[in-house]
């Protein structure tokens, strides 16, 4: 069983003044818990090893699909092959974020990789800044997290200018290199977190901005602002898999801008890779011991309780549970369901007294940096709810 720890919760207004304006969610419930699971330092290493331990093992697949040709496997369009390979090949193409989801690592159940959110993964806001405000608001002790991820974050931008994975070579008052950062308008989410790395990458020494998707302009001499300032680097909260199918022109103009070394995009193009849940079965066979794999694959597994996901998409949506005599217990529809599906051993999430149910969430910046979980049903669907943790 979970522990729980009841905690006096962050009000609206306060929320509001912090930038977290979508605490409330369409049935009027309160997406930020007040609660935290109570985990051990012992169950927090263990997170932080195992999300060093994936990433490696998702190096090694990425480099063996792209050495095999096994893009049309993983779904990755055709259109951004070339920049995938192009920036899997040139260190400057550094991987500035993503969120492993994790079953099991509390209530002495053993941690397993349930996907990667490698290129836009959501909560960050709230894994970064609120559960840290959550413990200080009830006046516990602010070091009792495992979550660095904000300097994680920060010191990956800094790699960015030093072009090495040591930062003891940074200079201070360095000032040159400008980032424009982007997300799409109306979205107060995905605005709040592309400037809260666009305030990462400030502290890291870069010279930044803010500009909306719809306002940048593209062209074969780089990437510009509304008022034509020119940008070394661009960092997009927009999924690489649907720049490729809804922008396609656009991704020709990036191939470009990335072939003339115009600019630099962010995340690179080659966490496709990753975030394509087909790559998990490359993972399974190449590590088919790995103690954080549940077995994989693009065929239905016989005799088998599994879980059907399309190879993209988000939020829960499109994911069926098939019972070991291939029956569907629980699915959620979505948009995502013309994608190719992958099949997944099923595992079961740790739960709570009140049955509902926990998956962990490990960010990953350099390497993994920081904890918390999301709280719902048999399938985490966008009802799900943010939950802090706290070390014992």
């Amino acid at each position: 069983m979970i522990k729980i720890q009841k905690i006096n919760p962050l009000d609206d207004e306060k929320l509001e003044e912090l930038g977290f304006t979508w605490h409330t969610d369409s049935d009027g419930s309160k997406y930020l818990n007040d609660e935290l699971v109570v985990v051990s330092q012992d169950e927090a290493e263990a997170y932080y090893q195992a999300g060093n331990e994936v990433y490696d093992m998702f190096v090694e697949a990425a480099q063996y699909v792209i050495d095999n040709e096994l893009f049309f496997e993983l779904g990755i369009p055709f259109n951004l092959i070339d920049m995938i390979k192009q920036s899997w090949e040139n260190d400057v193409h550094w991987h500035i974020y993503g969120r492993f989801d994790f079953a099991g690592g509390i209530d002495a159940k053993p941690i397993k990789l349930i996907e990667f959110n490698a290129d836009t993964p959501t909560s960050l806001f709230e894994t970064a800044l609120l559960q840290w405000a959550l413990l200080k608001e009830n006046s516990l002790d602010e070091e009792k997290q495992f979550n660095n991820v904000y300097e994680s974050i920060s010191k990956n931008f800094k790699r960015l200018i030093c072009l090495d994975e040591d930062i003891s070579s940074f200079d201070e008052n360095y000032d040159g290199w400008k980032i424009l950062f982007s997300s799409v308008e109306g979205d107060d989410e995905e605005e709040a977190t592309t400037r809260l790395l666009q305030q990462m990458a400030t502290d890291a020494g870069f010279n930044t901005s803010f500009e909306y998707l719809q306002d940048v302009r593209f062209g074969n001499d780089g990437i510009f602002d509304a008022d034509e300032n020119n940008y070394e680097y661009w960092f997009k909260l927009f999924p690489w898999e649907d720049l490729a199918t809804d922008e396609s022109e656009l991704v020709v103009t990036l191939n470009e801008i990335m072939n003339n070394q115009k600019a630099i995009i962010l995340n690179p193009a080659y966490t496709l890779l990753f975030q394509s849940k087909g790559i998990m079965k490359i993972m399974y066979d190449l590590f088919p011991d790995s103690p954080y794999l549940l077995k994989t694959s693009f065929e239905p597994l016989e005799n088998t309780k599994q879980v059907e996901k399309t190879l993209f998409g988000r939020e829960g949506a499109n994911t069926k549970i098939i019972d070991a005599n291939g029956n569907i217990v629980e699915q959620v529809d979505g948009p995502y369901d013309n994608y190719n599906k992958i099949y997944q051993e099923y595992v079961e999430f740790p739960q709570d007294a009140k049955k509902d149910k926990y998956q962990a969430g490990v960010f990953f910046a350099y390497e993994a940096c920081g904890l918390s979980f999301r709280k719902g049903g048999e399938i985490l669907d966008n009802m799900s709810k943010f939950v802090g943790h706290v070390i014992a």
